[in-house]
């Protein structure tokens, strides 16, 4: 059945004709630095390679911003999604997800190297862009106006990582690091894991018994099992996840690059190889509201479900290996070679005090929630790309590249378990102080603990070519250039629930703090059973299991006009040919899961979503001078709905633990896009630049709740009827040699955009669409994620002997919904984060570096309220580090 349905599930996409030639301007560029060694160090450090990225910016048809490894050395941030976040009109969700111009992570779109890759995020498709480590990034380009070369699935920006290239000499360096945080001076949590979590990889301790797996594997249903049989794969899953106080290790980090180029006679051949791995802790406090009610109305807020005192001790390692290789024939053949591997694993345990709806203090009871969550993402690409000049041809120009590349995201042994805290219990006075230790006991539920279990991999193969034509007529430089790009997706999820009945036992004592000392083994596979119960239950729902697939073609063709010395014009058109299929299956049967049997053509046609469409874009620059500029584009392209968004299923976000409904009616999003930018480039690497944008939507995709009973809320995909965004962005770099020379080394570089957004929600479609009953408090409202202002700003200094450099950084965002509010709860919002970091760089000697970097100086946390009531928070804390980097 799996071979039948990758068969029909074929994939994806799009994607920019890939730009290998920046490779070959890289590397002219890192000549021309050679020659102007001297005069670059007694420069500003920041100028002299922003310089490169500035240049080209500058050159592009399209309205983009790039950040380069240097700037993004700077500020110290670790990965392209906190870097991402210092790019002007950019927000950073969860860590994770970058918002471009205010558009949620669903509105943009991320290559690697100008090509498409998988996502190990099961809910999404979109990258989450903290996989890929800042030590291997060469730069970041953010696309802002479309254009005919881009895939169509497109609106706030397109986002490529381009990694580091072919060095122009040999390079070895090493780097160390070795940091902490404020809040990890106090013990944390920990719990008995694997022998090789150091590396991040689980060695089987958190995985389910080998007998369930081979239930999982022959379909063969849990619940069927006799009672005997059942109580024996229960004895054999691991309970010991029992949190215990611990002092937290420092964060330690190592980074190693070996790299170099030879020349024989016509040709040059390069590679450049680079590891890192980090290893870090995060102790927070968490509040985590659920539900609340109003006493009278527009009367304060009170807390009804929820946890009001969480303690989390979060722990990451991140391991990367890059190796890149390059052939060069008389600079005008080049073929690359990339293998890229990203592996990053997040460990978290929690302890969370809370009441529920049935469970409260005025009953002198609490719970206690112990909570594991433990994933392991990877991602593995590997890409052959070429570039040709073909001199003799008209100097005709041949770009193409194939790119093969696969996700997985393990999430092993997820445990939560509830303990009730009654004071007075266990032989203990009742004092009005809730002891989590000697007056607790295990729940007795039929969900006492749950386990999840949850595999996803993710398949991407994604090929094209481009080819350009330069021609002279009359006065006017004439490029016209022509392409296609091909992508084929596949997608294999699997999630597991397993239940712990604590009913099945027959008058056992619950009495205690810790799973594994309550349900030992003897518990488990002797203590009497009730009636027919059995102690653990298979509770996942039609969903949980899929396949999934898309295939675009994409064919475009553009004309790139530079006439009169001061015009140009650039006008494409772009067609695609879009199918995905998203076919749910039964976790009991691994049958597939129609409403019907046999299945209905409607059945059939709801797994299925297909569009065509051509997309413009038209880009119109003007140059006043060498140094002023003036932009104008418009583009229409689409955003289509993400890969489980259209399926008829209900699934569990594993990020939010929301249930999540599919919707096969939900419709793509059209959207005009419209841009007006003013630029200033100085000779002396200062520069401005002002512009407007505005964005039209049609049946933007929004996500709406509907009112739960006890639990999370049901989420639903829908089509609003209409939505804008409109806006300024402005950014700048300015030096303070003006003021005389003991200001020289001094600047100040910054951005900040203000803009506003809109959508408009008919409650009513929604119902008829959905299927679903919504109680939507504010139908017009910004759109989620969506923040009114967002600021950063650098100031730096540049020694004039070239030895040392700082940098102070700020960031900061208005408040953003990220909860519509329903059944007249107002919307919830994400508060302002004011981050100010610091990051100090000595370079002693030639060949080394000496870096401190010191992130949230102001100690912000991170709140999301809503009617002035806190909904959600978390402490962050003051993160530092220290690094030696070594070149030999």
């Amino acid at each position: 059945m799996k071979t039948q349905l990758s068969r029909l599930t074929l994939a994806v996409v799009a994607g920019l004709s890939f730009s290998a030639f920046s490779s070959v301007a890289a590397e002219q560029d890192n000549d021309d630095a050679e020659a102007m060694e001297e005069v670059v160090v007694k420069a500003s450090r920041l100028k002299g390679t922003a310089s490169a990225v500035l240049q080209e910016r500058k050159n592009q048809a399209f309205i983009a911003d790039i950040l380069g490894a240097e700037q993004i050395s700077r500020t110290g941030d670790s990965d392209a999604a906190a870097a991402l976040r210092r790019v002007t009109g950019i927000t950073l969700v969860d860590g994770k997800y970058i918002y471009v111009r205010g558009l949620g992570e669903r509105f943009s779109s991320t290559q690697l190297n100008g090509a498409s890759v998988p996502s190990p995020d099961p809910t999404r498709t979109v990258i989450p862009l903290d996989l890929f480590p800042s030590s291997i990034i060469e730069s970041l380009s953010v696309q802002k106006s479309y254009s005919a070369s881009m895939p169509a699935h497109f609106a706030g920006g397109n986002v490529d990582v381009r990694l580091k290239t072919i060095p122009t000499d040999f390079v070895f360096n090493m780097q160390g690091k070795l940091g902490g945080n404020t809040n990890n001076f106090d013990d944390g949590l920990t719990y008995n894991g694997g022998d090789d979590d150091w590396y991040g990889i689980d060695d089987g301790t958190r995985q389910a018994p080998e007998s369930l797996r081979n239930l999982w594997q022959s379909y063969t249903p849990l619940n069927d099992l006799s009672q005997e049989d059942n109580r024996i794969i229960a004895a054999e899953m691991n309970r010991d996840y029992d949190p215990k106080k611990t002092s937290i290790n420092p964060n330690t980090g190592l980074d190693i690059t070996l790299g170099n180029r030879f020349d024989f006679d016509d040709f040059r051949f390069g590679f450049l190889s680079a590891v890192s791995y980090d290893n870090k802790w995060q102790v927070s406090e968490e509040y985590e509201g659920q539900d609340f009610t109003q006493q009278e109305e527009n009367g304060p807020w009170s807390l009804v479900r929820g946890f009001d005192d969480v303690q989390s001790t979060e722990h990451t390692v991140r391991f990367s290996g890059m190796l890149n290789m390059g052939l060069e024939y008389k600079r005008d053949h080049r073929i690359d070679v990339s293998s890229l591997i990203l592996h990053d694993t997040r460990d978290e345990i929690k302890d969370k005090l809370g009441n529920t709806n049935n469970v409260t203090i005025s009953d002198g009871l609490r719970v206690r929630d112990s909570e594991v969550i433990y994933e392991e993402r990877e991602m593995i690409a590997n890409q052959i790309r070429g570039t040709h000049n073909l001199s003799d041809w008209w100097n005709l120009g041949v770009d193409w590249f194939y790119s093969d590349s696969r996700s997985n995201r393990y999430a092993p042994g997820n445990i939560s378990t509830r303990y009730i805290i009654a004071d007075g219990s266990n032989g203990q006075p009742e004092d009005g102080i809730f002891d989590p230790i000697n007056e607790s006991s295990l729940r007795k539920a039929t969900t006492a603990s749950r386990y999840g279990f949850q595999n996803l991999d993710d398949k991407v193969e994604n090929y094209g070519f481009n080819v350009s034509l330069p021609l002279m007529i009359a006065d006017s430089e004439v490029e016209l250039k022509a392409g296609a790009n091909f992508v084929e997706k596949s997608r294999d999820a699997m999630a597991r629930r397993i239940d712990v009945n604590t009913l099945a036992f027959d008058n056992l004592d619950l009495t205690g703090h810790q799973m594994n000392e309550i349900l030992t083994e003897g518990v488990m596979l002797n203590h009497p059973l009730r009636g027919n119960e059995n102690v653990i239950r298979d509770t996942s729902v039609a969903g949980d299991d899929y396949f999934s697939g898309q295939l675009i073609d994409a064919y475009f063709g553009q004309v790139d006009v530079f006439f009169a010395e001061q015009w140009r014009v650039t006008a494409g058109l772009r067609y695609e040919d879009y199918r995905q299929v998203v076919a749910p299956l039964d976790p009991k049967t691994g049958k597939f899961d129609f409403k019907n049997e046999p299945p209905t053509l409607q059945d059939l046609e709801d797994l299925s979503f297909k569009e065509d469409d051509v997309f413009g874009a038209l880009s119109l620059t003007y140059e006043l001078d060498e140094t002023m500029q003036f932009r104008g584009s418009f583009a229409q392209t689409t955003i289509r709905p993400d890969i489980r968004e259209v399926a008829p299923a209900t699934y569990i976000d594993p990020l939010t633990g929301f249930p999540i409904g599919g919707t096969p009616s939900v419709q793509s999003t059209a959207i005009n896009n419209f841009d007006l930018r003013w630029e200033w480039y100085l000779e002396t690497g200062e520069n401005l630049s002002a512009g407007l944008f505005y964005k039209d939507m049609d049946q933007p995709i929004e996500a709406v709740q509907s009112p739960a009973q006890d639990g999370p809320p049901l989420i639903r995909i829908a089509n609003a009827e209409d939505g804008y965004v409109y806006g300024l962005e402005v950014e700048f770099l300015k030096d303070f040699n003006f003021l005389g020379e003991y200001a020289e080394g001094f600047f100040v570089s910054g951005n900040f955009t203000i803009s506003e957004s809109e959508i408009n929600i008919d409650t009513q479609k929604v119902v008829e669409q959905t299927g679903v009953s919504t109680s939507i408090t504010n139908p017009t409202r910004a759109m989620t994620g969506h923040s009114p202002w967002v600021v950063n700003m650098n100031f730096g200094w540049d020694a004039a002997n070239g030895n040392h450099s700082a940098t102070m950084a700020y960031n900061v965002f208005a408040e953003r919904i990220i909860i519509p509010g329903i059944d007249g709860k107002d919307d919830a919002y994400e508060q302002p984060f004011h981050s100010l970091d610091f990051v100090y760089s000595y370079y002693p000697t030639y060949s080394s570096t000496v870096k401190f970097k010191v992130q949230n100086i102001l100690d912000q946390k991170k709140e999301i309220t809503f009617d002035d009531t806190l909904l959600r928070s978390e402490t962050k804390g003051t993160s530092f580090e220290v690094s030696l980097k070594w070149d030999f």
